[in-house]
């Protein structure tokens, strides 16, 4: 592309960030570095009334999160700062008032409850639209219909107003979409779109449409939510007399529920279980928390990994992408209309594969956080050789300690079903033979092994008699890792330990019956 590419994310920060919005995010910055070019992060929080503490820290910690490094923005400023629009007014009312100036906008002094007339009388009227538009306005108390001198006087006097573009009656808005061809609009079906509020801040509308030309972007790429405003944005680019530098259009597919039936939303997510935000949100102490990707134990290359297949393919068997790989594959040309079905279980599977390559000592360093914010020991070693043995059985990061609790205590429950089963005169015979010969003793797994051979063999058994017992009374459980292995990490002395333990609870079990 011959000129620089530049390309923003644009979030409102009145709330959580969904994971549509970080989608987009992401395809954007993927675009962006794709071509040596820019990604620019704008916050829109000219909607004052729905502002919420917090809401823009949240952006950017998941910006990072997902390393989608930033250019320009807040906090790393710009040529083009301010990058908060709350501090760039004045900007939006000067090209305003050149729009009035201009005859392409308006002042319309029109109160809630006249609205609401108008809107009652065409409904009344079996209207095809209740919009303010090229006919209602011509009712209406706005600077088309009302005296030059009795509009001064109004603005003179402090009367509440907004600006209103005046959208021409009988013509096609044509704009070529990136991904969607050509898009065919005719001016009938739109309506008069306010571009500055009452309190003086202006609508999405007017705003991103300067933002976008005074930034120098050259591609928008947003969701298709904002494909019907489209038009609206063209009209303004050519009435403001930017149309011949007017950005490329990309508008990215919905995010669906699972059942492929309606918009993902919160309440899915909600009644499902799985999270759709990258970080757990909640507003107050109090107020209960939204899941999030990383708290729920994603890494966040997995993460990255899913959503960018989340409406884009890269035309190959190849599911798994680094970043790097990712900016290096993607294109455009290659992201759906038609919208992506929302897959927890694919989720997942990315995690699972992500961990799977992960090396035993990153992940001991995971661990080790854990137990540390546990209160539990926990040294590099151990730690290493626990990750070693849960790596292929875990699906998210928590699951290295809440999978592994055994490493750190002492089992108190016991899988009943094996104990009733498993559990009798032979079986309690090798293991007070096995632990005699163990304790005191520094030994590996393979020296575990050895010993437990002859334990048995001592009895006039075999090893599949006893193995699935003697793992409920080291771990609690009835299945797991190598158990020779696991005993190598506990330790000699534990291990006799625990298998004191198990044979009292056991014969417990056993005087019950």
């Amino acid at each position: 592309m011959s000129n620089e590419v530049r390309v923003r994310f644009a979030p409102s920060p009145t709330g959580v960030l969904h994971i549509g919005g970080v989608r987009t995010a992401l395809y954007n910055y993927l675009f962006a570095k794709k071509h040596g070019g820019k990604f620019i992060l704008r916050i829109e929080d000219t909607d004052q009334t729905r502002f919420v503490e917090g809401a823009e820290q949240y952006i950017k910690d998941a910006m990072a999160w997902c390393g989608i490094q930033i250019d320009e923005g807040t906090d790393q400023g710009g040529e083009y700062a301010p990058y908060k629009q709350s501090e760039r007014k004045d900007l939006y009312k000067k090209y305003a008032q050149q729009m009035i100036n201009e005859g392409t906008a308006y002042y319309a002094f029109d109160t809630a409850e006249e609205l609401d007339e108008m809107r009652e009388t065409l409904k009344a009227a079996k209207a095809n639209s209740l919009n303010y538009n090229s006919i209602t306005r011509n009712t209406m108390k706005n600077s088309l219909t009302l005296s030059a001198e009795e509009v001064q006087e109004r603005l003179d006097s402090g009367a509440p107003y907004v600006i209103r573009i005046k959208v021409p009656a009988k013509e096609d808005i044509r704009l070529n979409d990136m991904i969607r061809g050509w898009v065919n609009v005719h001016t009938s079906t739109m309506d008069d779109k306010v571009l500055m509020k009452s309190d003086g801040m202006p609508t999405y509308h007017l705003a991103n449409v300067v933002d976008d030309y005074l930034m120098k972007i050259t591609h928008v790429i947003r969701g298709e939510e904002w494909l019907p405003s489209a038009p609206l944005h063209v009209l303004l680019y050519r009435y403001l007399g930017w149309e011949a530098s007017m950005p490329q259009f990309a508008h990215l597919p919905l995010l669906l529920k699972p059942d492929g039936n309606g918009k993902l939303s919160k309440r899915d997510a909600a009644k499902h279980g799985f999270p759709i935000f990258p970080m757990e949100w909640k507003i107050t102490e109090e107020d209960a928390a939204l899941k999030g990707f990383k708290e729920e134990g994603y890494l966040s290359e997995a993460f990255v990994n899913f959503l960018a297949l989340l409406g884009w393919n890269p035309g190959t068997e190849n599911e798994i992408f680094s970043l790097e790989e990712l900016i290096e594959a993607f294109t455009i040309e290659r992201v759906s209309k038609a919208g992506a079905k929302f897959d927890i279980d694919k989720a997942i599977w990315f995690n699972q594969q992500y961990l799977r390559k992960m090396s035993p000592s990153a992940l001991a360093s995971l661990l080790i956080e854990q137990t540390k914010a546990a209160g539990i020991a926990c040294d590099n070693n151990k730690a290493i050789a626990i990750a070693e043995l849960l790596q292929e059985r875990i699906d998210y990061t928590p699951e290295l300690l809440s999978k592994g609790k055994y490493f750190f205590e002492s089992p108190t429950e016991y899988v009943d079903k094996v104990v009733r089963k498993k559990w009798n005169e032979t079986a309690e015979a090798v293991f007070n033979t096995f632990s005699t010969e163990i304790v005191d003793q520094s030994l590996q797994a393979d020296d575990f092994q050895k010993k437990l051979e002859q334990a048995v063999e001592a009895h006039d058994t075999k090893v599949g008699m006893v193995m699935q017992i003697l793992r409920v009374a080291i771990t609690g459980e009835a299945g797991g890792p190598d158990l020779m292995k696991i005993m190598e990490v506990l330790g000699t002395n534990e291990v006799a330990d625990r298998i004191k333990k198990a044979t009292n609870a056991f014969e417990q079990t056993a005087n019950n019956e």
